[in-house]
C-alpha cells in the first residue's frame, strides 16, 4: 500500500496504459459487424463467389485493388444503392484501407436487407500485407 501511495502517478500510468492495450478486443466483442481476416475472405471470393465491393475514393481504388473488385466510394453509395441492390442476392465482401469504413457501412447495409456481409479486418493494408493480388486500373 505505501509503494501505490508513493508511486500514484506510475500506478495510474500502468493502469491507463493497461486498459487501452486490452480496449480493442474487448470493442470488437460489441461490435455488430462481421469483420473476416484474410483467408475466410478467400474463402467467401472462392467458395461463395461473394462480391467484392470497394469503399475507397476512386483514387485509391486505381492505385491497386482486390481483383474483380467494384468500386463503390461510401461517399457515393446512398446514390448507387440501386447498382448495390443488383448483389444482394450473393455475399458481400466490403473492403476500405483499414477497415474502419467497411464497419461502418456494414450496419447499413444490414439494415436494408442484405443478409450476407462482411467486412475485411485490416482493409487493403491487411490484403497487401498478405501477399495477396492486387489489379491497378
Amino acid at each position: 500500500m505505501e509503494f501505490i501511495q508513493k508511486n500514484i502517478y506510475l500506478v495510474i500510468a500502468a493502469v491507463v496504459s493497461g486498459v487501452l492495450f486490452i480496449w480493442p478486443s474487448v470493442a470488437k466483442l460489441f461490435s455488430k459487424s462481421k469483420e473476416v481476416g484474410v483467408s475466410e475472405a478467400i474463402l467467401l471470393i472462392n467458395r461463395k463467389d461473394a462480391a467484392i465491393v470497394d469503399l475507397r475514393e476512386a483514387q485509391e481504388f486505381k492505385a491497386g485493388h482486390i481483383p474483380n473488385a467494384r468500386n463503390f466510394p461510401q461517399a457515393q453509395l446512398a446514390e448507387r444503392k440501386k447498382d448495390l441492390e443488383k448483389l444482394k442476392a450473393k455475399p458481400i465482401l466490403l473492403v476500405c484501407q483499414s477497415g474502419t469504413r467497411s464497419n461502418q457501412v456494414f450496419a447499413d447495409l444490414q439494415k436494408d436487407g442484405f443478409s450476407e456481409v462482411a467486412a475485411l479486418g485490416g482493409g487493403m493494408a491487411a490484403w497487401q500485407q498478405a501477399g495477396m493480388p492486387i489489379e491497378k486500373s
